[in-house]
């Protein structure tokens, strides 16, 4: 199969995929977290980035591969096998990313898939022009479309996983190997036939380009495809928020403020309840909260406590804890401020329920009454305001 060809090439052909692979597997990731049009901008580019890395693996096995002299590029067949791409994986990836996944939807995708990167290939192939007529195995033709239906659905099921980290990097290398794969198979079966003189002026006039403006463009999208792998390794800023909401870091240098020290000024929260230089809003009488039969609503007037859950938040009644479809920031921004406080990036809390008040470390923690009290931490910065909401501020000088 890799008789007479570059094995860098080779090497470098397979690294293509990978990358390429790896950074669609990972924009395709995050689509089912981020809503709105980011979604559409995520699968164009996830679609964009899969395609290119199959384009620019095959034409650098090809540049690889031990080619007829006076070879030369037809460049309407070329663009059209990149298109033909782009079309098939922006689809596979678009049905796949709607719906409920079922393993008939998977699979029909698949087969798109498979037969469009064989497809490309092909059109690709027969973009060769030059003294020789190119001539195929039809069982390797068979063989290879069967390896591009398997890789396609084998990288479809990575996508549907969303799998991060090592698993991630593991079928991106198992999707390279595999559309690699795909192409030298098909390769094997392909032989070159000499014609006989003057045979071979069949370009009829067509735009052609030689394998070194081939080798430019081919450069050109190998940096592109490596720049999107290095920004796809750069942190999501909103999923560290997610997990960073729950965390309330307080730096173990500096000395706990006494309780007893009312002249602080409280500082301000970067979202405080009605929301800083925003137009105040009405607040809602009541929460959304979901149970097994579908969404209720309680009102503010029964609500002890809203904590922070990655998107989303619990709402505590006094009684117990249930899931609010709201962010903390949508559920601080809708509650009314003159009776609930944000004491925690996590927690707010309804003042007129706060039943106990201590110090503990550098913060305090509040106890919210009901049938079943519960306890929620407030951070040192907030401790002021507390302490002015619940009427402690002038107790000393009483």
């Amino acid at each position: 199969m890799f008789e007479g060809h570059d094995p860098y090439l080779v090497a470098l052909s397979v690294a293509i995929a990978s990358l390429g692979g790896y950074t669609g597997f990972a924009l395709a990731a995050r689509i089912r977290n981020t809503p709105g049009v980011s979604n559409r901008l995520l699968l164009a580019g996830a679609a964009a980035f899969l395609a290119v890395g199959i384009w620019t693996m095959h034409f650098v096995g090809m540049l690889a591969a031990p080619l007829p002299p006076d070879t030369v590029y037809l460049v309407l067949p070329t663009i059209i096998s990149f298109l033909i791409c782009a079309l098939v994986v922006g689809i596979s990836l678009f049905f796949v990313s709607i719906g409920e996944p079922s393993l008939k939807r998977v699979a029909s995708s698949a087969v798109l898939l498979g037969v469009g990167i064989a497809s490309m290939h092909y059109v690709g192939i027969h973009g060769l022009a030059g003294p020789f007529a190119i001539a195929h195995d039809r069982t390797m033709v068979l063989l290879s479309v069967l390896v591009a239906v398997v890789t396609a659905y084998g990288g479809l099921r990575a996508f549907l996983a969303q799998q991060e980290g090592v698993r991630l990097i593991v079928s991106s290398i198992a999707f390279g190997i595999a559309v690699s794969g795909m192409h030298y198979t098909a390769m094997l079966g392909m032989h070159f036939e000499p014609l006989t003189a003057g045979g071979h002026q069949h370009l009829g006039g067509g735009l052609a380009a030689s394998q070194q403006i081939l080798s430019i463009v081919v450069a050109v999208l190998c940096f592109v495809i490596a720049a999107g792998f290095l920004l796809s390794l750069v942190p999501d800023q909103r999923r560290q928020a997610a997990t960073a909401v729950m965390v309330d870091p307080i730096s173990p240098s500096v000395a706990p403020e006494p309780m007893t020290q009312a002249s602080a000024s409280p500082r301000p929260m970067p979202a405080p309840l009605g929301g800083l230089g925003q137009p105040p809003r009405a607040p809602v009488p009541r929460l959304p909260v979901e149970g097994a039969d579908g969404t209720h609503f309680i009102d503010t007037a029964d609500v002890r406590s809203v904590r922070a859950d990655a998107h989303y938040t619990r709402v505590h009644d006094g009684t117990r804890e249930r899931m609010c479809p709201w962010s903390i920031s949508e559920a601080e921004a809708q509650l009314d401020p003159s009776l609930f406080l944000r004491v925690h990036r996590s927690h707010i809390v309804a003042i007129p329920h706060v039943a106990l008040v201590r110090r503990e470390g550098d913060g305090a923690v509040l106890e919210l009454d009901g049938p079943s009290p519960h306890r929620v931490p407030v951070s040192r910065a907030k401790i002021a305001e507390v302490k002015a909401r619940l009427g402690l501020v002038n107790r000393r000088h009483a």
